[in-house]
């Protein structure tokens, strides 16, 4: 993987050389400084103007979707589209059209479609070329440049020159072995899962990125962790049952609760697992809830709600679940056997409350049992992390005990990280970054 360094100012020149190339953009720097003896690429957005390239230039113009110069330089030709992904072919009829001697494609990437069509393209052109999705779904074909056949990626030094650049310092530690793992869901703004799991690569030695995948929709997302060589995934809301249509095979846990949180690729061969509820056992264990014989409410009926009742059967709880969704809530219901709690249902008549809905977290809203009915003698875990939320505002004031999300967040995501590595003990690093 040869890599360019985009430069954002004049001042990012000393740390530059150490890349394998030097981009200068004069839209950003004005006129090309001395880059010594490292291959260069001149970029051009506001027209080509060779009087503003060194005497005896040597590198690369970049002059976009210009007419080819009649002069003495190597040529790359570029499209920039910052708004979405045309179609593998529209791709590589583009590239393939240019007559300079690179051509290269940045686009925006939405979705695992885009990702899967800048993929096909890479296949379909057939001469030098760099091809780029840009934003955060975009970010996996910087590091994967090999698998996309470029001549060279991109990083930044002071900040990004372009949406999804990862830095110089990162992108060194990064090749084409490096393990990839991610999340996937919607939306992602909030999720501390990226922070844990690179700090873990780093702390465990690992040549390894943890991206993000805010995508819309799951559909070519098995295309792509195939084809970019994805270790695994995370999955959270609202993914986490509809991905199992994805997935080659899914293991106990995930088959029980329905739920998948974690996927591994092991040569193509996709399997789904539910860490979450190691997670959930985890949190309540290290806050000294004894869950055998306890009364417990789950309120939600999404993939977490799911994880919780597994965790809960195993240990002996009495559980009964509430949700606004009552066609959800009634199949939880029918399937596992438990019972329903309505608006009128009290909290205090329960050991512990599990909120496995996202309020707090992603907007507003209102609980399905009302937290007004607490008592001194509940228990609180809230899957949510990171902020106070309503019902943990209620409980303290309450006097309630609390178990917070974090516990939660670090185990489930110290065992994904176990299972696409093969390192165990990553709690305490993962816990430490929450």
């Amino acid at each position: 993987m040869r890599i360019c360094a985009s430069l954002g100012r004049l001042s990012d020149l000393p740390e530059a050389v150490s890349a394998d190339m030097i981009e200068v953009r004069l839209d950003l720097l004005g006129s090309v400084p001395d880059t010594g003896n490292k291959e260069t690429i001149v970029t051009f957005r506001d027209g080509f103007d060779p009087s503003l390239l060194p005497e005896n230039f040597s590198g690369f113009a970049d002059i976009g979707e210009e007419d080819i110069p009649d002069a003495p330089y190597r040529i790359i030709s570029s499209i920039h589209d910052y708004e979405n992904t045309p179609s593998a072919d529209e791709i590589a009829y583009s590239l393939n059209s240019m007559n300079s001697e690179v051509s290269k494609g940045a686009y925006a990437v939405r979705d695992f479609k885009n990702l899967y069509d800048i993929l096909k393209a890479s296949e379909k052109v057939t001469k030098d070329h760099v091809l780029l999705g840009m934003g955060k779904m975009g970010e996996i074909t910087r590091i994967r440049s090999d698998i996309l056949g470029n001549m060279f990626t991109f990083a930044y030094i002071s900040k990004p020159t372009a949406p999804g650049q990862i830095s110089l310092d990162e992108m060194k530690n990064l090749n084409e072995s490096s393990i990839i793992t991610g999340l996937v869901g919607s939306p992602l703004d909030k999720s501390k899962s990226r922070e844990m799991h690179n700090r873990a690569f780093v702390e465990c030695g690992i040549s390894g990125r943890y991206l993000n995948f805010p995508s819309p929709s799951l559909d070519y997302i098995g295309d792509c962790i195939r084809g970019y060589n994805i270790r695994g995934i995370n999955v959270t809301i609202p993914y986490k049952e509809s991905i199992i249509s994805c997935l080659d095979e899914i293991d106990s846990d995930a088959e029980s609760a329905k739920a998948v949180n974690t996927v591994v690729n092991s040569d193509g061969t996709l399997k789904g697992y539910n860490t979450d509820i190691d997670g959930i056992e985890t949190a309540l264990k290290n806050a000294d809830f004894e869950m055998n014989g306890k009364r417990m409410l789950i309120m939600g009926s999404g993939g977490a709600a799911r994880a919780c009742i597994i965790a809960a059967l195993r240990n002996n709880t009495e559980i009964s679940v509430a949700g606004r969704n009552m066609k959800t809530v009634n199949k939880l219901s029918s399937e596992f056997g438990i019972g329903i709690a309505t608006e009128e249902s009290l909290m205090s008549e329960f050991d512990v409350i599990v909120n496995a809905t996202p309020i707090g977290m992603y907007g507003e809203g209102t609980y399905p049992v009302n937290p007004n009915t607490l008592d001194e003698s509940n228990t609180v875990f809230d899957m949510v992390y990171g902020v106070e939320t309503p019902i943990v505002s209620k409980a303290k004031n309450t006097g309630c005990k609390i178990i917070a999300g974090e516990d939660m967040l670090a185990m489930q995501g110290a065992r994904a990280f176990e299972l696409w590595t093969g390192v165990k003990g990553a709690f305490d690093i993962m816990r430490s970054c929450l």
